[in-house]
């Protein structure tokens, strides 16, 4: 089954200078889920999102996204507004948050001393819509026959689950007593939004889960060793509860998940590793359509391997185009590597290597602006547009 599209994004593009200081007084990482936003900023938002639709449909640039303009962060937005939830500027470094877990171990070498979460407190409940109004806001700068041509990205349901100590991601008071109960009505939230959104005329949705990586982290499988954590059971519990948020969704409406290893300001990545140790089971037991998967460095990422255990009827879209350094990649290099995917799954799978091409396509290996100030090192506006560029370019050479 082919990818939506030849040539995708991940979804979060470099903020312009008028949003940023739009957002100033929203920059501190303690207010990543602040609900109070300025209506200047608002504003600002609307005009940039309004701009960077355009930009992208004058380019030819594809899908098309609103570059999660309107948030602080990649997983900003939901958690928050849903019942039963409660924002947690500054939770303790490490003792909020699971034995050495690497995002939080990397924040305490920079000097970090706390990290904002969000705690269930109460019975989760799906109030209002989280992403509405941002879909309903990069729908107007569209007309109708393109809605089809937009992405929309949200979090992982276990955002704040797989970083907080064992047994904290709820309270007492929450009424929970598992993580089971606990999960099961967050996947039963993200069904409803799946729905409101798809009522609204999304038919293409990005699941980010880069903390999947994690399973193949020695630093975080010893940290939950420490802890007591069975991580066999805890990635049993996450792929089913990814399945359960996918059970009822509309077969139109294209549902993708990604991976990375992280992706933060200056290009920092929280682990390394292949996705050897995970790709059989993540590709095999998630009823996900589309891997949006990065392969751009084989120290960060490993090889294509991996591509080995992906079954018939499911498609990789393969980020090449790094997003964490500034020089342009060579058309030629890209190919080569998308042929040698191409011949992994082929082999694998018995086909011919345009077969094996057809489950193929080709994007940055994440976003390119994970958080409103994140970027990576010497990363551009002007050299973003040349990469997405080249991506629609090498896609174009391949495919058509």
């Amino acid at each position: 089954m082919a990818p939506p599209f030849r040539n995708d994004h991940i979804g979060s593009l470099l903020r312009p200078k008028e949003l940023l200081e739009a957002r100033e007084s929203l920059a501190s990482p303690s207010q990543m889920y602040s609900l109070e936003i300025p209506e200047s900023a608002k504003a600002a938002e609307r005009e940039a999102i309004r701009n960077i639709v355009q930009l992208q449909l004058q380019k030819g640039i594809w899908p098309i996204t609103d570059g999660e303009f309107a948030r602080h962060i990649y997983y900003g937005g939901l958690f928050e507004k849903l019942g039963g939830f409660e924002a947690r500027p500054t939770l303790p470094i490490p003792d909020a948050f699971r034995t050495d877990f690497p995002t939080t171990t990397k924040l305490a070498q920079m000097g970090a001393k706390t990290r904002a979460a969000v705690v269930c407190t109460g019975k989760i409940a799906y109030k209002e819509s989280p992403y509405l109004p941002e879909w309903l806001s990069l729908r107007e700068n569209l007309p109708q026959d393109l809605w089809r041509a937009a992405k929309i990205t949200i979090p992982s349901p276990m955002y704040q689950h797989i970083q907080l100590k064992p047994g904290t991601a709820w309270t007492a008071e929450s009424g929970y007593t598992s993580d089971e109960e606990y999960l099961d009505d967050l996947a039963n939230c993200y069904a409803a939004e799946l729905k409101t959104l798809y009522d609204a005329g999304v038919r293409n949705i990005q699941v980010d889960d880069p903390h999947l990586t994690y399973f193949a982290s020695s630093a975080f499988l010893g940290g939950c060793r420490k802890d007591g954590t069975d991580t066999d059971a805890l990635l049993d519990l996450y792929t089913r509860t990814h399945n359960k948020l996918l059970a009822g969704k509309p077969k139109d409406l294209h549902v993708g998940m990604h991976l990375c290893r992280g992706n933060m300001s200056g290009s920092v990545n929280w682990v390394d590793g292949s996705y050897e140790v995970i790709a059989k089971k993540l590709f095999n037991e998630t009823d996900y359509e589309t891997y949006y998967l990065e392969f751009d460095d084989v120290e960060r990422a490993g090889g294509f391997e991996p591509l080995r255990f992906l079954p018939r009827g499911k498609n990789v879209v393969l980020g090449l185009v790094s997003t964490k350094r500034a020089e342009l990649e060579e058309p030629g290099a890209i190919k080569e590597k998308i042929r040698m995917a191409a011949k992994v799954i082929a082999d694998a799978q018995g086909v011919s290597i345009p077969e094996a091409l057809d489950c193929l396509a080709v994007s940055p290996q994440c976003g390119f602006s994970s958080s409103s100030l994140a970027g990576g090192k010497g990363m551009t506006e002007d050299i973003m547009w040349k990469k997405l560029e080249l991506v629609k370019q090498v896609a174009d050479e391949v495919w058509d």
